[in-house]
C-alpha cells in the first residue's frame, strides 16, 4: 500500500520568478528610455527576454557556483596562467558582446541616446549575472583612453569595438575580439594610488608611446583572463604613469604577469580577481607623463557610472522578487503583498529602486555630452553626480538587499536562489573603484577645483525647488553646508553627498516620473526617520496600489 506522506504535499511555497522579460515588465525603464528619445527598445526588448529567461537564470547560477580556476603551469612545469572558466560564464560573455553592452556608445556614437541605452543593457543583464559585468565595465572604460593613442589604436579599435565573442586565450594580433581590464591597488596603498610601488623602467626612450618594463605586484588586479590591461606604475623620472600591458608578447610569448592566486570573494564569484607580480612585465605608457592617475580615473569614471547602473539593476530584481513572492505567499491567512506592514516595506523599495534607475539613466545621458565645451551643466552632472550617485546607490543597493532577503525567511538566506545571491554580490560595486569615503571626497575635491560646476548643478534645480518648499529648504541648507571650513566640509561629506544625491533624486522623479511617485519619495525622504531602516513610511498621501502596480504590473 502507498502512503501518501503529508510532509511531501508542499503548498504555500514559491520559487523565485524567471522566464519573464525584463524589459516588457519595467514600465519606468520603458518612460525613461521614451523620455530621451531611445530608437533602440526593440533591441532592448529583445534582450531583456533572453536575459530573463529560465535558461539564463541557470547559466548565471551555475556559472557562480563553478567559479575560476587557475591553472598556473602546464603538465610539464611551463608557466601558463590559465584560467579556466564554466561554460555558462562563456554564454553570459558572449551574450552580452553580441548586444556591444562593453562598446556600444563608441559604435552608435551619433545617436543621442547611445548612452541611456548602454545603461539600459547594462541594467537589464545586471539584474540576473553581474560577475561578467566586469570585464565588459572596464573594457568600455579603456576605449575612449586607447582611441587617444593611434598606433595602439590602429591595432586594436576593431577588435575592441566587435561584438564578436572570442575567448581564445592567444596574442591580441590572433583574435576577433579582445577585453582590456585595469590594474591598480597594491598592498601598502589601497585607495591611495599615489603610493603605488610597482616601476617602470623605460626600455629605450622615456614617454607616451615608448616601451617599458614593469616590476611590482598588484593586489587586486580583476580579469586577469583579459588581453591586456592598463597599469599605474612609477616611472624613474617623472612619476606615476599609465601602461597598457598585453597579457601576450608581440612575438606571441606570455608577458611576465605572473598569477599568484585569484582571490575567494564574498560574492562576484563568477569573476575572476586576482593578485599578480610584474617580473619585468612589457608595457605602453598611454597618455602623458606624470599623468598616471588622471589617465586610470578618466577610465574609471566609466566604471563608477556602471556601479550605479549595475546597483540598480541589483534592487530591481531584489524587489521584482519580492513582489512576486508576496503576491502568492500566505501569512497569517492573508496574502503577504496586501498586509500593511509589508505593504509598506514594498513601497519604500519601490521608490528607492525607481529613484536609483532615474538618477543613473540620467547621469548616463549626460555622458554623451561631456565632452562638449559649453555644455557645462553635463561637464557638472559627470563629475560631480558620478562619484555622488555611485556612493548612495551601491550603499543602498547594500541595505536593500539584506531587507528584501529577509522578505523570504528563511529561502532567502540560503544559497540555491537568488536572493542570497543579489546580497553578497551588492557590496562590490561599493568597494570597487573607491570606497564610499573616497567617492565623497571625490566630490568635494570636483566642487572645490570647478566651484562653478555646483552653482551650475543647483541652479538646475530651480523649477522644481520653486515649485516645492520641502525642496527649496533642502537645497538652502545644502548651501549652508558647502560654506563650512576644509576641515567641516570633510568631516560632513557623506552628509553632503547624501542631501545632494537625494535632492537630485528628488528633482528627476518631479521631472520624469509620475506625480504620485514624486510625492512619496519627497514626503519618505526629507524627514528625521529615513534610512534608518526600510518601510519607515507614513500611510497618509502614499498610494500604495498605484506605486507598486508601477514596479511590477501584476
Amino acid at each position: 500500500m502507498t502512503t501518501n506522506w503529508l510532509t511531501h504535499q508542499i503548498s504555500n511555497q514559491f520559487d523565485e520568478l524567471q522566464d519573464y522579460n525584463l524589459f516588457d515588465t519595467d514600465l519606468i525603464l520603458q518612460q525613461i528610455l521614451q523620455h530621451y528619445g531611445s530608437q533602440d527598445q526593440s533591441a532592448l526588448r529583445t534582450f531583456g527576454d533572453v536575459a530573463g529567461s529560465a535558461a539564463f537564470y541557470n547559466a548565471a547560477e551555475l556559472a557562480n557556483r563553478h567559479t575560476p580556476e587557475l591553472h598556473a603551469f602546464d603538465a610539464r612545469g611551463r608557466r601558463i596562467d590559465f584560467l579556466e572558466f564554466h561554460p555558462a560564464w562563456h554564454q553570459w560573455m558572449a551574450f552580452n558582446r553580441q548586444y556591444a553592452v562593453h562598446a556600444h556608445p563608441f559604435i552608435t556614437q551619433h545617436q543621442s541616446s547611445a548612452w541611456v541605452d548602454l545603461a539600459s543593457r547594462f541594467y537589464l543583464s545586471g539584474q540576473i549575472e553581474s560577475g561578467n559585468l566586469c570585464p565588459i565595465a572596464m573594457t568600455l572604460g579603456s576605449i575612449p583612453l586607447l582611441q587617444r593613442e593611434p598606433a595602439l589604436w590602429a591595432e586594436l579599435g576593431d577588435k575592441l569595438l566587435s561584438t564578436e565573442y572570442d575567448e581564445r586565450d592567444i596574442p591580441i594580433h590572433d583574435k576577433k575580439s579582445i577585453w582590456i581590464g585595469m590594474g591598480m591597488t597594491e598592498k601598502q596603498g589601497g585607495s591611495d594610488v599615489r603610493a603605488n610601488q610597482t616601476l617602470a623602467k623605460a626600455v629605450n626612450q622615456a614617454g607616451r608611446g615608448q616601451e617599458y618594463l614593469l616590476t611590482g605586484h598588484k593586489w587586486f588586479f580583476s580579469a586577469p583572463m583579459s588581453d591586456a590591461h592598463l597599469v599605474v606604475a612609477q616611472t624613474e623620472d617623472s612619476g606615476l604613469g599609465c601602461f597598457f600591458v598585453p597579457r601576450w608578447l608581440p612575438d606571441g610569448s606570455k608577458n611576465r604577469v605572473n598569477i599568484q592566486r585569484l582571490k575567494s570573494k564574498v560574492g562576484n564569484c563568477s569573476n575572476s580577481s586576482s593578485e599578480v607580480e610584474f617580473q619585468e612585465a612589457w608595457g605602453i605608457m598611454i597618455g602623458e607623463e606624470g599623468r598616471g592617475i588622471p589617465t586610470i580615473i578618466e577610465m574609471a569614471g566609466y566604471t563608477r557610472l556602471t556601479c550605479s547602473v549595475g546597483s540598480s539593476a541589483v534592487m530591481r530584481q531584489a524587489l521584482v522578487q519580492c513582489l512576486a513572492y508576496t503576491r502568492q505567499r500566505q501569512a497569517f491567512g492573508k496574502v503577504l503583498a496586501d498586509q500593511p506592514l509589508m505593504q509598506s516595506v514594498l513601497v519604500d523599495l519601490a521608490l528607492e529602486t525607481e529613484a536609483a534607475l532615474q538618477l543613473s539613466m540620467h547621469l548616463a545621458w549626460h555622458y554623451q555630452y561631456e565632452h562638449q565645451l559649453d555644455n557645462q551643466l553635463s561637464q557638472a552632472w559627470t563629475r560631480i553626480m558620478t562619484p555622488a550617485a555611485k556612493f548612495w546607490i551601491c550603499k543602498r543597493a547594500v541595505e536593500l538587499t539584506g531587507e528584501t532577503m529577509e522578505v523570504f525567511g528563511g529561502n532567502g538566506y540560503v544559497d540555491t536562489g537568488i536572493m542570497a545571491r543579489l546580497y553578497k554580490e551588492a557590496p562590490v560595486n561599493s568597494i570597487w573603484e573607491g570606497s564610499g569615503n573616497v567617492m565623497c571626497l571625490d566630490v568635494l575635491r570636483a566642487i572645490q577645483r570647478e566651484p562653478d560646476l555646483i552653482e551650475i548643478l543647483l541652479s538646475s534645480f530651480d523649477a522644481e525647488c520653486q515649485q516645492n518648499q520641502v525642496l527649496k529648504v533642502a537645497r538652502a541648507e545644502l548651501y549652508a553646508l558647502l560654506l563650512q571650513s576644509a576641515h567641516d566640509l570633510q568631516f560632513s561629506a557623506r552628509s553632503i553627498v547624501t542631501r545632494l544625491v537625494l535632492l537630485a533624486q528628488a528633482v528627476l522623479l518631479l521631472r520624469y516620473s509620475e506625480s504620485f511617485v514624486a510625492e512619496a519619495f519627497i514626503q519618505t525622504r526629507f524627514n528625521a526617520l529615513h534610512g534608518r531602516v526600510t518601510g519607515l513610511v507614513a500611510a497618509q498621501g502614499i498610494d500604495v496600489v498605484r506605486i507598486l502596480e508601477r514596479a511590477l504590473p501584476a
